[in-house]
């Protein structure tokens, strides 16, 4: 702060007071003396800094309300939206990939070589980065729409080589003697082929489903806003805020709880088709029969 000049200062003179500073001696010997009389801390075990790392209770309470009201919807929301784009244009390039027409086989490859051998977080940046201020008057550049976009273009290239191994599968004298009864090569396929190879990678299918769900996290880096942030951006801006990795524990404990039964609902899937119906079972089609006649 400014102060007077005393009377008859002039630059180079020792007309100023000397300042009135503190005893800076005295105050050290104080600390020092507190310091010793002070019992050092006692280092942490290892065991209690995991713990409060990673199981800070009151986080957890903090983070599960965010998580379970925004991060679980958003989370479902992109995963079904992917998985339904996925479903639909992952057959295209499976039904291409068959074809004898090199002008289908060869667009089909190409595609699915991309989306494949890409990362996911950079198909994501790219779509979403890229696409994104070209079709901004159409999605209002809300990144949300994008993220299911670049999802769903990866869900419909791995989805398209497990439609095409299984319909592969197939046996060829199926599409052979339906021909045979009179239908058209693409109602054959409609009706006889198709059905057939959708129903044995059924299992492979919900896997796909169970790594989407997963990959959703990555919709993270181009940006979202509150309302729509997934599992993953909730735990992870609440772990920025504290420093503390428990908000993301609590996220990944909702992953589990999401993928876990649907792996278990693949195994049971996959056994059923293995094995099918157990003996103390009728065949539906046989017991409706036997019914009518009745």
């Amino acid at each position: 702060m400014p102060r007077a000049l005393p009377p008859g200062w002039k630059p180079g003179s020792k007309a100023a007071p000397e300042p009135d500073l503190p005893d800076f001696d005295a105050i050290a010997a104080d600390n020092q003396r507190d310091t010793a009389a002070t019992t050092p801390a006692q280092p942490r075990s290892t065991l209690s800094q995991l713990a409060a790392s990673f199981l800070d209770w009151d986080l957890y309470k903090q983070a599960i309300p965010d998580l379970f009201k925004t991060g679980l919807p958003n989370t479902l929301i992109l995963t079904f939206a992917a998985s339904v784009i996925g479903l639909v244009l992952g057959m295209a390039p499976a039904v291409a990939g068959i074809s004898s027409s090199r002008w289908l086989r060869w667009p089909a490859r190409i595609y699915t070589d991309i989306f494949r051998g890409l990362p996911e977080v950079v198909i994501i940046l790219l779509i979403g980065l890229g696409v994104g201020p070209v079709v901004g008057h159409l999605t209002g550049n809300n990144p949300y729409p994008l993220g299911i976009a670049a999802l769903g273009l990866m869900a419909a290239a791995y989805v398209g080589e497990i439609f095409r191994s299984g319909i592969q599968s197939v046996d060829p004298g199926q599409l052979e003697a339906s021909r045979a009864l009179g239908f058209s090569y693409p109602t054959s396929m409609r009706l006889v082929v198709i059905p057939q190879g959708v129903r044995r990678v059924l299992p492979a299918l919900m896997n796909q489903f169970i790594s989407l769900l997963k990959a959703s996290s990555l919709v993270y880096f181009l940006g979202l806003i509150a309302n729509q942030r997934e599992l993953f951006q909730v735990g992870r801006d609440l772990n920025a805020q504290t420093g503390n990795l428990s908000p993301l524990v609590a996220a990944g404990l909702f992953y589990l709880a999401l993928t876990i039964p649907l792996t278990h609902l693949v195994n049971f899937i996959d056994t059923r088709l293995r094995r099918g119906r157990r003996p103390d079972e009728e065949d539906p089609l046989v017991l409706s029969t036997s019914q009518e006649m009745n």
